[in-house]
């Protein structure tokens, strides 16, 4: 944890007004400051070396991580750096895999500032901070089994980008979205449909929404 009053913190995010809007909230109180900021996986690492002991705000959603086993490799290579998760949502099988991954503090972009800095407090202290609204997905854990045992071979990424493709996303829109290359995005693909054992993107929707991964989807099978 961060020693003194002032707590050192980086933000590793591809959206602009992310960032923006971070760097405005935790420059108005005193006792946050902004040492850096990482668009990417290869930013955030040059950045890590270097950087001591810091509050990593971080949405692996917007960087071209390889899932939850790139937060374990940043845990146990940067042992100073405490992991804040700040992103726009997440599902069952996501929390269930980031709690696997050791990452005890998650809040959303929709919280309020006095939360958002709370989170921030309780990451620097080691102590575990969820936003109000997963309180129900640690309470309610009845699907929670199922749910790991379906998709326990899919990557966090990878999860992401299944949702993506069945919300009707090209590779080119979604390496766009992702920020990452065509090339990764195709090599995801590959992983997904071989570890589903699926032959298209349509097979693959179908295990989605029967496994429950998909939400708000109209179908007919």
């Amino acid at each position: 944890m961060n020693s003194g009053n002032t707590i050192r913190i980086i933000i590793a995010d591809s959206q602009f007004l992310i960032v923006e809007s971070l760097r405005n909230i935790l420059g108005s109180a005193e006792k946050y400051a902004v040492c850096g900021i990482a668009g990417t996986k290869q930013e955030l690492l040059a950045l890590l070396q270097h950087a001591g002991q810091a509050v990593l705000i971080i949405d692996p959603q917007q960087l071209d991580l390889n899932g939850c086993d790139d937060l374990i490799s940043i845990k146990t290579d940067f042992p100073v750096i405490s992991v804040l998760v700040l992103t726009q949502s997440v599902s069952k099988y996501e929390f269930i895999e980031l709690r696997k991954a050791g990452i005890n503090n998650i809040v959303f972009k929709t919280t309020g500032k006095e939360e958002l800095f709370e989170a921030i407090e309780a990451t620097n202290k080691g102590k575990k901070y969820f936003t109000s609204d997963l309180l129900d997905l640690i309470t309610d854990n009845r699907e929670a089994p199922k749910i790991e045992e379906d998709s326990k071979t899919l990557t966090y990424s990878e999860m992401e980008i299944v949702r993506m493709i069945a919300n009707g996303y090209t590779t080119k829109e979604i390496a766009l979205q992702r920020n990452i290359s065509f090339h990764t995005v195709n090599t995801h693909r590959k992983n997904i449909f071989r570890k589903l054992g699926v032959n298209n993107a349509s097979e693959l929707i179908i295990q989605a929404i029967r496994s429950g991964w998909i939400d708000n989807i109209e179908y007919y099978i």
